[in-house]
């Protein structure tokens, strides 16, 4: 297995102050209400929708490490999107070093390249307001593999198509996956002043190693709203391997409340990672992506 990598801590459980456990059975709501929600949840997703009515500075840091997790690439980029009209995207930061590109001109790894191209392409962005310029997903596209990874932040527990090996370990609330699973949540306070469930999902610890080799998903931490049970922030540990692939890989989105308390949006999102590959080289890198002075515009 790959070594991880130990650059941006992406839990979001750090971000929340616990209080206590709490006891599932004194309270009015349970385990299988957190798991209804997650499921069947889209707001989480919209409030990424709702980045196209506001202008906003993003700041994105990319590290690239060697074997050894010697840092060999940094991207530094800070970009003001105007959606204050037609969407523009202006660098107002944009800083490279080390080794980050092929000879032909494109990242040298494909982790790189999926990020520049979620985050940082005007033309087939998120943050492009409906009616922009889009392209449609095509199988074995980046965009296709873009809404497989949306699907996995977005709605977890739920099966990825089209990943051979992988599509259904993702169901980890289906009847048969409960058995490896632990259910706990806690209360909190996230960010200072809102009072949060946090409700976690992992691993169980007594499980043979064969077991534990078979479940992708090692954890899942998901932020709720006491008061609306509105979800605010998820993070996701996977770890796998098979004679196909290698991957650990960490990923972690959190929210704030904008137009007093009205809207949720994303204001971090974190991801470090190996991926081992066969043919290919190991790519191993970790970002971290900050959303910064929202201000509507539509």
């Amino acid at each position: 297995m790959a070594q991880e990598v130990k650059r941006f801590n992406p839990d979001t459980v750090l971000t929340v102050r616990l209080d206590s456990a709490v006891n599932i059975k004194a309270e009015r709501i349970n385990v299988q209400t957190f798991i209804n929600k997650i499921v069947s949840d889209t707001s989480f997703y919209e409030a990424f929708r709702q980045m196209k009515r506001y202008s906003f500075t993003a700041e994105n840091r990319v590290f690239t490490y060697d074997k050894k997790n010697r840092i060999e690439g940094r991207i530094y980029r800070k970009i003001f999107h105007n959606n204050n009209g037609p969407y523009k995207m202006q660098f107002l930061v944009k800083q490279d070093s080390g080794k980050l590109l092929k000879k032909n001109g494109k990242y040298q790894l494909y982790t790189v390249e999926m990020f520049d191209y979620i985050f940082m392409n005007a033309y087939n962005s998120d943050f492009v307001a409906s009616g922009g310029a889009t392209t449609k997903a095509k199988g074995g596209s980046n965009e296709s593999y873009k809404d497989k990874l949306k699907t996995l932040l977005f709605s977890p527990g739920r099966p990825i198509k089209g990943v051979p090996f992988i599509g259904n370990k993702t169901q980890i609330f289906s009847a048969n996956m409960r058995q490896y699973y632990d259910y706990s949540f806690y209360s909190g306070t996230y960010l200072d002043s809102i009072p949060v469930y946090t409700f976690r999902v992992k691993v169980k610890p007594d499980l043979s190693g064969w077991t534990k080799d078979g479940l992708m998903i090692k954890e899942l931490n998901t932020i709720f709203d006491k008061r609306t049970l509105q979800i605010m922030g998820r993070s996701v540990e996977m770890q796998y391997d098979n004679l196909a692939f290698d991957f650990d890989v960490k990923m972690n989105i959190e929210m704030g409340y904008f137009d007093d308390g009205e809207t949720l949006l994303p204001t971090k999102i974190s991801y470090q990672g190996n991926w081992d590959i066969p043919f290919k080289k190991e790519e191993r890198a970790s970002f971290l992506i900050l959303h910064k002075s929202y201000k509507k515009e539509k």
